[in-house]
């Protein structure tokens, strides 16, 4: 009995928690108040959501509720939490606790010019929704939770709309989710159809699967994948990414990006391994060749923005793009009858899935707390900071490193098994196959060295040298709260690494219910050693940890006696000038000119340079002027001819608006004789 009630109880202190939140609404005179009972209820929440999760990881007893009064004929509210829903709740849980905490000393800055009642509200509503996304287990919960979840992230991401560029950023957001939630519902109509039921629960779904043709079969993959891969963020559906994401206030973003984007991922995997079951080989080959477009476009628009925030939302599509190499290799392996391959491969997807909410919440919210110091997020204005904030500068660096793989943190971790997971391909007999995968460790190497170079210039420009701007020799570090909230989840980073071992247990049960996963891996034995099962090469976060610890230290204290003895202090060499300036340091944008050349085919910037000469001899220069701008392929080709195409049609349907209720009477009758008339021929 007991172990019944705790998990209700869990799931009830989850939904008021966050439901809590609404109390804010009714304090609008105290802004304080608003935010702590936001913060409080949030926290508390996502608190519980983390518990709820926990149990069921550990015992495998999925947590079942039901609500059929609600909504009867479409089969009733259904809520069912197995384990690859409680490792999606427990990473979303992890996000949102330090995320709340940040926020309520963040928020302090909205006071005054936003609702802050109304944004406690809309970030319970948010958490709440993705919560429930996890736990449904039939199509008009799932549906149902999907919309609560984008209407409450749209408020979050307009949430300063008195900007024009935050509008438009709201605009595009909204019209993704909403193509991407047509394609999901089409999905699952096509899928339903062939259950025969009228509640359409997963269990229905799951058994009805194996009678569609193959036709249905690949159009609801498509689809899903489509619109689940709106949300993730996959290429050309990133779109909106770049946009909302610097919008959104930070500790929003870290949301978004930590945990949003990896419902996307969750419905993928929902639906492509779980609903439908094994699928031909091409599945995976497109999912791996959108992963691999995802990673590629991101790091390379990453690398060249100077927008701190839209460099981490174009990090995401990169990450996003890793997670799916990995899912699209596991589905070509599971395709092939290779089960030891396809489980390491959706082993070390699911790893990054965890890895990344980590390093890329705790970036976000790094980068929150400098746009809280100094009003900007412009690197080219930046510079300095790590004299004055001392505590983001080393989460900043933390995040930093686990984004560009490097050990002993937790993304070289994950990335490490993604390149063993890929192995096994590269030898394969069929040659399709091993071209394929072989170019797949090629993306990811190539993605790596782009994102390592993405973060030195992030952390290097943002941090070091001297201030560029007035506002960044004024900057001052965060408050208590907000450093409590950062500081919290970049200690996850490095934790995450040393228990990979447990973590991948824990994975490798997530998969346990979703495919026969050969044998327990890691093994018992294990230690802190990670062996990738068919694959010669093994790895100790642990050692590797306490070895570069240990080198550090011993560098530091040498440095220390050897200046005790003998130390002079000097100017930086500025090529024969006395006095150090800003303008002598390397901006974000001179920083990534190299590579960017390197690139100039797939960037075709368009570069202008404007001299201007003395009026008496063109030989005395007074001014150089140096702009260049970067297109968006994807908008210009892509979208903008739909942008056109919706604008015309809107244009032209807009003269049949003429105000009289005659004509308008007309229009209904003429629709009711069209629609009888079909319904007497068929």
């Amino acid at each position: 009995m007991g172990e019944t009630l705790l998990p209700q109880t869990l799931f009830l202190a989850m939904v008021g928690g966050y439901a809590a939140t609404a109390a804010a609404l009714v304090v609008p005179q105290s802004p304080r108040l608003s935010r702590w009972v936001g913060a409080a209820g949030s926290t508390i929440g996502a608190s519980a959501g983390l518990a709820l999760a926990a149990a069921v990881l550990v015992t495998g007893t999925p947590f079942v509720a039901q609500a059929p009064g609600i909504l009867t004929p479409a089969g009733g509210l259904l809520l069912s939490l197995d384990r690859l829903g409680a490792l999606f709740l427990a990473v979303l849980s992890g996000v949102a606790i330090p995320a709340s905490v940040f926020g309520l000393g963040y928020t302090a800055g909205y006071g005054g010019r936003y609702s802050l009642g109304w944004m406690a509200f809309n970030t319970g509503g948010f958490l709440l929704a993705m919560s429930l996304v996890v736990c449904a287990a039939n199509v008009i919960t799932l549906v149902l939770a999907w919309e609560l979840m984008a209407l409450a992230s749209y408020f979050l991401v307009v949430t300063e709309h008195d900007d024009p560029a935050v509008t438009r950023a709201g605009v595009w957001y909204a019209a993704m989710t909403h193509a991407g939630l047509l394609a999901i519902l089409a999905a699952f109509f096509l899928l339903g159809a062939a259950s025969g039921s009228t509640g359409w629960s997963f269990g229905e779904l799951r058994s009805a699967s194996p009678s569609l043709s193959p036709v249905v079969r690949n159009a609801v993959f498509l689809l899903a994948l489509a619109g689940f891969g709106s949300k993730a963020g996959l290429v050309p559906l990133h779109i909106w990414l770049p946009r909302a994401h610097p919008a959104a206030p930070s500790h929003v973003s870290a949301l978004m990006s930590g945990a949003m984007v990896k419902l996307g991922l969750y419905g993928i995997l929902r639906v492509g391994l779980d609903l439908l079951g094994v699928g031909p080989l091409w599945w995976g080959t497109v999912v791996i060749g959108l992963g691999a477009a995802s990673a590629l476009v991101g790091v390379l628009y990453a690398l060249v923005d100077d927008d701190l925030k839209r460099l981490l939302a174009y990090s995401t599509v990169e990450n996003v793009g890793l997670v799916c190499l990995g899912i699209g290799a596991g589905m070509v392996f599971r395709s092939l009858g290779d089960l030891e391959a396809s489980a390491l491969a959706f082993t070390a997807a699911l790893l990054h899935v965890i890895n990344h909410a980590a390093f890329k919440g705790t970036l976000f919210l790094a980068v929150g707390s400098i746009v809280h110091a100094t009003g900007t997020r412009d690197m080219n204005r930046l510079g300095g900071l790590a004299r004055r904030m001392p505590w983001t500068t080393p989460v900043f660096l933390v995040g930093a490193l686990g984004l560009a793989a490097l050990p002993p943190l937790n993304g070289f971790v994950s990335e490490w098994l993604l390149f063993q997971s890929f192995l096994p391909g590269v030898a394969s007999s069929r040659a399709s196959i091993a071209v394929l995968l072989t170019l797949g460790v090629g993306t990811l190497a190539l993605a790596g060295g782009l994102a390592a170079a993405t973060c030195v210039k992030a952390f290097g420009i943002s941090c070091l040298a001297i201030p560029r701007s007035s506002r960044a020799e004024a900057a001052h570090d965060a408050p208590g709260s907000m450093r409590a909230g950062m500081v919290a989840l970049a200690l996850a980073c490095p934790a995450l690494a040393v228990f990979t071992i447990p973590l991948l247990r824990t994975v490798t049960s997530v998969l346990g219910e979703l495919m026969a996963v050969p044998g327990a891996w890691p093994p018992p034995n294990a230690g802190f050693t990670v062996q990738a099962p068919g694959v010669d090469a093994r790895m100790s976060p642990v050692a590797i940890l306490v070895v570069l610890v240990g080198v550090l230290a011993g560098v530091w204290l040498a440095v220390r006696l050897l200046a005790s003895r003998r130390r002079r202090t000097g100017e930086t060499w500025g090529c024969g000038r006395i006095v150090q300036t800003p303008r002598m340091q390397y901006t974000a944008t001179a920083f990534a000119e190299p590579l960017r050349r390197v690139f100039d085919e797939l960037y075709r910037p368009a570069d202008d340079l404007i001299v201007d000469v003395h009026p008496d001899s063109r030989y005395f220069i007074q001014g150089i002027e140096y702009r260049s701008r970067l297109p968006r392929w994807f908008m210009r080709f892509l979208y903008g001819p739909v942008v056109q195409a919706v604008v015309w049609a809107a244009t032209r349907t807009r003269t049949l608006q003429s105000g009289s209720v005659n004509l308008y009477l007309a229009y209904i009758v003429a629709v009711l004789v069209v629609l009888l008339g079909l319904t007497i021929g068929f």
